[in-house]
């Protein structure tokens, strides 16, 4: 490998110069200052639970997956068991033999973000292991087989009798093609994209990362849709025709108190998602959701932040007229304690 490619592919140096990979801390740094300005328009710093009355804190830190999912529409979302932890691991065993969930089946923290320990569970001694290691409440889930997956970002304004897609983000999986002679690390090291993924991957697959693919062949390693687990994320948003925003909208709003956020769904094919028909909404993810689309590689930073800045006003505009029909804003104090467990929880899922 010459000088150049080596430096190039250094996991920091792909960190610094693609802005995809920023902290969040440095990503949203200079617009710290519009938010402050939304806060003082809405009179509120935390005015940001009045975007979903039906979500816990609006669905911005702190929300309870499984709280969620009881609010969606039956056979919208995946067969869920919920678990607290520390539960004794035959009851567990017991539940899923009851359920129709089978094998391979969904590992997540019940509170969690960015695809921290969500995990894919391929018998019972992965899923006695996932139980006794979990520190938190967890889920336990049904597998989309479907391929595909979306995340949609929708918003309605309180009032009105439509709301509309804002952005939609497309999601290639972490995998790797054979090529007949590398094995699957040395097929990763090609990719700055997996490069950052390669010290998880070495530790939760090293016997994987050893094979030897045949020539064409895949395989993928990362069944999650997360960035941060080493999806690539592609703008999508010219679905969203009139037909899917119909589909998405009607469906939006048989969720009571839900205004704004993203839906992540698996679907077998667009055609069918744009008809409502085999799909699954994976998660539903409230006033704290990214408009994800804006990782896409092909957009700069500043139509990151763009983007970033126009969800933000019509969240603080939904927030306002909720606010203003008797939803009341989350108090300093009970933000303060959101950002604290929020702290505690990233400790307890990294």
């Amino acid at each position: 490998m010459s000088f150049l490619k080596k430096f190039s592919h250094h996991p920091l140096v792909i960190k610094i110069f693609h802005w995809e990979y920023w902290p969040f801390a440095v990503l949203y740094a200079p617009l710290y200052p519009y938010w402050f300005w939304l806060c003082l328009k809405a009179r509120a710093f935390f005015y940001i639970n009045a975007a979903n009355p039906s979500i816990r804190n609006g669905g911005f830190l702190m929300e309870s997956k499984k709280e969620i999912y009881d609010i969606l529409p039956e056979g919208t979302y995946p067969t869920t068991l919920f678990f607290k932890a520390g539960t004794d691991p035959l009851l567990i065993l017991e539940q899923m033999k009851l359920s129709d969930i089978q094998y391979p089946a969904i590992g997540k923290p019940d509170i969690g973000m960015r695809g921290m320990s969500v995990q894919k569970i391929e018998n019972d001694q992965d899923l006695l292991h996932y139980a006794q290691k979990s520190k938190v409440d967890f889920l336990v889930q049904a597998y989309i087989p479907f391929e595909d997956e979306l995340g949609i970002f929708y918003y309605r304004i309180p009032g009105e009798e439509k709301g509309q897609i804002s952005g939609i983000v497309g999601k290639e999986l972490l995998g790797v093609t054979g090529d007949g002679k590398s094995t699957v690390e040395q097929l990763l090291q090609q990719n700055q994209r997996f490069i950052l993924q390669l010290p998880v991957l070495r530790k939760t697959m090293p016997d994987e990362l050893l094979l030897v693919l045949a020539k064409g062949e895949r395989k993928l390693l990362v069944p999650y849709g997360n960035h941060a687990r080493g999806a690539k994320f592609i703008d999508v948003t010219y679905l969203a025709d009139e037909e899917l925003n119909n589909t998405i909208d009607q469906l939006a709003k048989q969720i009571n108190g839900f205004y704004y956020g993203r839906m992540d769904i698996r679907y077998n094919n667009i055609e069918e998602l744009r008809q409502g028909k085999n799909f699954s909404i994976i998660e539903l993810n409230g006033s704290g959701s990214e408009p994800t689309h804006i990782y896409d590689p092909r957009h700069s930073v500043f139509f990151a932040w763009k983007e970033i800045t126009r969800h933000w006003s019509i969240m603080c505009r939904i927030s306002k007229i909720n606010h203003r029909n008797g939803v009341p804003y989350m108090t300093r104090k009970e933000g303060l304690a959101m950002l604290k467990a929020n702290s505690q929880l990233i400790e307890n899922i990294s």
